[in-house]
């Protein structure tokens, strides 16, 4: 899959956040943090948003803390939000359920 990693327009940045409620924008880097039964379940979820990233060769930066994944997204090739951050996003929000 070939993702841009042109920066987002305001309003597809707007769009998303708006369709995603739980990720919040920061610069050029949305973040989220998704709370899990414990440690394995979080443990998981991280392996499996380490094959969604590599699917799409697009990497979020992860921080496991027991029952916590905090994921954060940006695109350091064009040092902005794009379309790979959004989809990989949309993508982890889907793994999570």
């Amino acid at each position: 899959m070939t993702l841009s990693d042109a920066p987002l327009s305001d309003d597809a940045r707007t769009a998303f956040l708006e369709q995603h409620p739980d990720w919040q924008l920061h610069g050029e880097t949305i973040s989220r943090t998704f709370v899990f039964e414990d440690f394995s379940e979080a443990l998981g979820f991280v392996v499996r948003c380490g094959i969604a990233a590599e699917v799409v060769d697009h990497h979020p930066d992860i921080d496991i803390r027991w029952n916590k994944v905090a994921i954060a997204l940006t695109t350091h090739s064009s040092q902005a939000l794009s379309e790979k951050d959004t989809t990989v996003a949309t993508r982890l929000d889907e793994i999570a359920g």
